[in-house]
């Protein structure tokens, strides 16, 4: 995952966190906009959650948050 991606993606779930709290959930899409400005960003999200880590679809975003930051 590129470091961009990495970045936004924490701040996505520490606001997400912050704002409803440790149980809340996310999937990928919540780190884009509802326009489809960076396909190739979208799919390189897409394939890191889906492929490479067989998440489900929702996910506490503590644990996301705690899988990007530690590298995996």
């Amino acid at each position: 995952m590129r470091p961009s991606l990495r970045a936004k993606a924490i701040s996505v779930c520490e606001d997400k966190i912050a704002k409803k709290g440790e149980g809340v959930g996310l999937s990928f899409y919540a780190f884009f906009a509802n326009k489809n400005e960076d396909p190739d960003l979208l799919m390189e999200a897409a394939e890191w959650w889906i492929k490479t880590k067989a998440l489900d679809h929702f996910e506490k975003a503590v644990k996301i948050r705690e899988m990007i930051k530690s590298g995996q």
